[in-house]
């Protein structure tokens, strides 16, 4: 699982992205800080089952925390978007070709509407973040058509003599953005072209299966960052006017200084939480209190700083993810160690449980037998869809 921070420069991508990662990379008021892709692993949280068990758990790959588990997500901030990035423009070629591997994508925009097209500083409001969202499709529309369409005619004409399914035409054409065949389905019920003759696709039919194509296959959020210099009828008109994009108000400076101060011990505080409290006050200067002090009044504004809720609603709403935890005891929840529920994994929502046993290891799908239900002990057939919170064991031969 990975998703791609994405946005124009200077809107606090870099911010956000450290935010989520606590990973320090170059932040400055000023456009294409970032020039090359900054990669890092943030997490989304769960319910960790030993709640339910009785026995405390032993993480592996995902931290818990009074019963939250924290499951790691890969994250890619990319340099910025300018207009004209398919073509090339500021860093656009490569802006696009490491957006590849994500599977959504979070765009950062300014909501407080005080950032230009090129990154530079404006007076607030008078810019219109939702336009951000339309210039980011249509690039990535640009993009995809681009692909697509590459010696388009004679593959379609190729496809048509073989008789190939247009899924099938599609997935090999695309292989490179790493779209799947449900994807490609979905797209091709929602665009309104001919599927069993793709060498009568114009251009803009092109285009309009581009459009579905990443409608379906690279779910996006819009973060409104900066939000604390915003007001709520800005804010309001953004969500209307990008609808059905979902937005989330952000102020990633806030989250990022808490989750510092977290880290040196100043302050308890969990990401995603309404508030924070003070673990030493004393070892606070005054700057450092009036800080907390102005984050305290926005999350009491918003009711958290909405890093966190953006990236899970993302994750679990727009990505549609659950969370499974693979087990070798289906009695006791434990490894080959002893360990109680020592790993947890994202999966895409009702996926069979082979899929799982393939996450887990490569061998584990390929010599799949059955699984086991670790709640109510029942064998499972390797197309049996799982369900969030699952703990499920793998049976396979040696």
């Amino acid at each position: 699982m990975e998703v791609g921070v994405v946005g124009k420069p200077n809107v606090g991508k870099s911010t956000l992205f450290n935010a989520l990662t606590l990973m320090d990379v170059p932040m400055a008021p000023y456009p294409f800080t970032t020039i090359h892709p900054n990669r890092g692993v943030s997490a989304v949280r769960t319910p960790c089952p030993h709640l339910g068990k009785g026995t405390p758990c032993t993480p592996g790959n995902a931290r818990c925390i009074d019963g939250v588990r924290w499951v790691p997500v890969n994250l890619v901030d990319v340099p910025g978007l300018v207009p004209g990035a398919h073509e090339g423009k500021g860093l656009g070629h490569k802006f696009l070709d490491d957006l590849r591997a994500a599977d959504g994508y979070l765009q950062v925009v300014d909501g407080s509407g005080a950032t230009t097209a090129e990154g530079e500083l404006a007076p607030a409001g008078s810019v219109d973040p939702s336009i951000e969202v339309e210039w980011l499709e249509e690039e990535l529309v640009r993009w995809v058509a681009g692909i697509l369409g590459r010696d388009f005619m004679k593959h379609a004409r190729t496809a048509e003599l073989e008789e190939s399914e247009a899924e099938d035409f599609l997935h090999v054409r695309l292989t490179g953005l790493a779209i799947g065949v449900p994807a490609i389905a979905t797209a091709l019920r929602a665009a309104p072209i001919d599927r069993d003759k793709p060498s009568t696709w114009t251009e803009a039919d092109r285009f309009q299966l581009a459009r579905a194509l990443l409608h379906a296959a690279r779910p996006r959020l819009v973060a409104a960052n900066k939000c604390d210099r915003s007001d709520a009828e800005r804010l309001g008109q953004l969500a209307s006017d990008v609808a059905p994009i979902p937005v989330v108000p952000t102020c990633a400076e806030a989250e990022l200084t808490l989750r510092r101060a977290g880290r040196a011990g100043l302050v308890q505080y969990h990401p995603g939480d309404p508030g924070f409290s003070l673990s030493e006050p004393s070892r606070l200067n005054d700057a450092q209190r009036k800080a907390l002090h102005e984050i305290e009044m926005i999350m009491k504004r918003f009711g958290s700083t909405g890093v966190q809720q953006a990236l899970e609603q993302l994750v679990f709403g727009q990505l549609h993810q659950i969370v499974v935890f693979p087990v070798e005891d289906e009695t006791h929840w434990t490894d080959s160690k002893g360990r109680v529920l020592p790993d947890a994994f994202l999966l895409p929502a009702s996926s069979p449980v082979r899929q799982m046993a393939y996450k887990v290891h490569t061998e584990l799908g390929e010599n799949f037998i059955r699984a086991i239900d670790g709640r109510t002990h029942r064998a499972l057939a390797a197309d049996h869809p799982l369900e969030n919170g699952a703990v499920v064991r793998i049976v396979a031969r040696r």
